[in-house]
């Protein structure tokens, strides 16, 4: 990932993150059947709005490249036994009430998946494990409205490794939070897809090495397996 002017003159490259096993938690972001099938949810309203060839490179990324990149990063924490978490959007209320304004205001961002929809839940091929930590969230940022940050400092988490889906909402907001709380964080960029790639790739140039560090999966995972304690 290409250095923003911010960091432009750093030659350093060291990365400085302590990565010990039980410190650090993967956390899957909204990877639910409506964003992320191609023949369900947004993908159907896309093919009745005659629109769905504007999204099909994102579906594309999505079933060629972030799917098999989370499975990856999933298999690899489970091997090495270290914890793994997911968020979903999922109201409470038939109606939607409980959600934040960002997610009622009419357009893109209107959304509402009931807890118990068919919609609202994780991708059968990424399905969370008994184990696994499920924060189901009416807001964005993974932080805002639920108690993950706080789960988070309960189990004693220094680092998250953040894949997922949109790049610049629901990721980008979750990482921003994170950083600010004092998580170190990193971002699976071949494991996050935004509308398109100049979104995605735009939003991730912005949060690198500011908000996170953004790497490929096989470097996450070659450095993780050199670093982890």
């Amino acid at each position: 990932m290409e250095d923003t002017l911010y960091y432009s003159t750093n030659d350093s490259g060291d990365f400085v993150y302590p990565i010990e096993k039980d410190s650090t938690i993967l956390l899957v972001v909204d990877m639910q059947n409506e964003f992320v099938l191609d023949d369900f949810g947004d993908a159907v309203k896309f093919k009745e709005e005659a629109t769905f060839e504007q999204w099909r490179p994102f579906y594309e990324r999505i079933n060629q490249i972030v799917i098999p990149n989370n499975r990856k990063l999933l298999n690899f924490f489970r091997k090495e036994d270290m914890l793994v978490s997911y968020t979903r959007i999922a109201s409470f209320r038939t109606d939607g009430r409980d959600r934040s304004p960002v997610q009622r205001r009419p357009g893109w961002n209107n959304i509402l998946l009931q807890k118990t929809s068919y919609g609202s839940q994780i991708i059968d091929v990424l399905a969370p494990e008994k184990e696994d930590i499920i924060v189901e969230k009416s807001t964005d940022s993974v932080v805002n409205g639920t108690a993950y940050a706080q789960l988070l400092n309960n189990l004693q988490i220094k680092t998250v490794v953040v894949t997922g889906v949109v790049t610049d909402q629901c990721v980008a907001t979750s990482v921003r939070d994170l950083a600010d709380r004092g998580f170190n964080v990193i971002v699976a960029e071949d494991a996050c897809a935004g509308a398109t790639m100049d979104v995605h790739e735009a939003e991730l140039k912005i949060m690198n090495h500011i908000y996170c560090d953004v790497m490929k999966t096989e470097d996450i995972r070659q450095l993780m397996g050199n670093l982890i304690k």
